[in-house]
């Protein structure tokens, strides 16, 4: 009998199909950081509405910069003990050939790189709804570039990157529960903790000035989370990602109504904030758990931490901590329920054979679960602490309690959203339109 032939496994070729699929995805993330924008800005009061839109949109321009000349070699590059990786042809991307494939997938790895940009460019973002009315806009850029640096990039790598820690541990997270959401959560909590609270929080009316620029804000958002959530299994035909996409849209919208009956319940109203707010819980929720459980369990997942989170964002007046936007209720709340019930919702038939609690695996993924989970949010928490001091301390973190009385858009901005004094030919205009027609009669006479 002739011995067998083992043939060697082919090596993955260059997809323009999935390349394509990925650049959609990209640009669909990176339209979440505009929606985020107006999600923020019509949270805020009037006078603070152009330095929250501004917040966001600085990090468009810083992150990408620094994620060109060394970002991507340290989340992404070759793994220097389990804890940040390098690899010094990266730096600057000027040795990355155009049609060089990301290992074992097929597509190049600038498309893997510009993808990853924009998961890196919305994550500090993140943190800016915590800090609304009350930070300099140079501390926040200088904050944005270090925490980056020493934050961002090595938990990307701890997570995603081979040979982190978590990565080599098996904490699952498809598209960031711990590398962002957490992460920005946990950070938001501990710069609020240095800089202290509003001027007037508790006392004064801080409403939201535009829901339905809040509206548009989470409708951007959750059109973009597809690109997000599908786009992270790199554009792979098993199924995996079409199961994201769809438990993307379940889990949200589980989210979304079991945020608004708790609402009705418990203050009498289904509000647009409550809508809006509870959407983007499920969108953080299923984030890290959506390839692994099924769609019965994204319900689960979506309705359980609409409720959670609805629960959370009340902490902050029984403890004193005043963030702003509901950066940590939402977002760091929101990712540890989702990045947690991994290990009770994972059905074994996803991204991978791993079975949670309620499908016969017993609760070893959930331990995995929770080292990753506590860990990032403690390194975050500490580290994003430690800068804002340093910060505060050096060139000031703050602006003054007359420019927050009187409005941050004018005092760093030199600018305000709204022009009122010409709109829709009111009394102005009015005023204008008889004076003239005063004199033209003079003039007549």
């Amino acid at each position: 009998m002739a011995p067998a032939i083992t043939l060697a496994a082919e090596a993955p070729k260059l997809s323009a199909a999935n390349t394509g699929f990925m650049l959609i995805a990209s640009a669909l993330v990176l339209i979440m950081t505009p929606g985020l924008a107006f999600f923020y800005g019509g949270m805020v009061r009037v006078k603070s509405t152009l330095n929250m839109l501004m917040m966001s949109f600085i990090s468009m321009g810083i992150i990408t910069i620094l994620w060109v000349l060394y970002g991507f070699s340290l989340a992404f590059g070759t793994d220097r003990g389990s804890f940040i990786g390098w690899t010094s042809d990266w730096v600057g991307l000027s040795k990355i050939g155009l049609t060089e494939l990301w290992p074992g997938y097929t597509i190049p790895i600038f498309v893997f790189m510009v993808f990853q940009l924009m998961f890196a460019i919305i994550t500090p973002a993140l943190i800016s709804g915590a800090l609304a009315d009350r930070v300099k806009f140079t501390a926040w850029s200088l904050f944005i570039a270090l925490w980056a640096t020493l934050v961002y990039f090595p938990v990307a790598h701890w997570v995603w990157g081979t040979g982190g820690w978590a990565f080599n541990l098996g904490v699952i997270d498809f598209a960031g529960g711990t590398a962002v959401h957490i992460n920005a959560g946990a950070a938001a909590l501990g710069v609020i903790l240095v800089i202290g609270k509003r001027v007037g929080f508790k006392k004064d009316p801080m409403r939201p000035h535009s829901l339905p620029l809040v509206m548009l804000g989470s409708g951007l958002l959750w059109f973009g989370w597809f690109g997000f959530n599908a786009g992270s299994w790199l554009g792979n035909d098993d199924g995996v990602g079409a199961l994201m996409f769809v438990n993307t849209q379940v889990a949200t919208a589980a989210a979304m109504l079991a945020w608004l009956i708790y609402e009705k319940i418990r203050h009498g109203a289904f509000t647009t904030l409550g809508a809006a707010s509870g959407a983007v819980a499920g969108l953080v929720a299923i984030t890290p758990s959506g390839g692994a459980v099924s769609p019965l369990g994204a319900i689960a997942v979506g309705a359980i931490a609409g409720v959670l989170c609805a629960m959370a964002v009340g902490l902050k007046y029984k403890f004193g901590y005043d963030d702003s936007l509901d950066v940590v209720g939402v977002h760091m709340v929101g990712g540890v329920i989702g990045s947690l019930l991994i290990g009770l919702f994972a059905s074994g038939k996803g991204q991978s054979t791993v079975e949670g609690l309620f499908y016969g695996g017993g609760l070893t993924q959930f331990w995995k679960q929770c080292a990753g989970v506590f860990a990032v949010l403690g390194y975050s928490l500490v580290v994003s602490a430690i800068l804002a001091f340093i910060i505060d301390k050096t060139m000031g973190m703050r602006v003054s309690e007359d420019e927050e009385i009187a409005g941050i858009d004018q005092a760093e901005h030199a600018e305000t959203a709204y022009d009122f004094s010409g709109a829709g030919g009111g009394i102005v205009g009015g005023s204008v339109s008889a004076l003239a027609g005063t004199q033209s009669k003079k003039v007549d006479a």
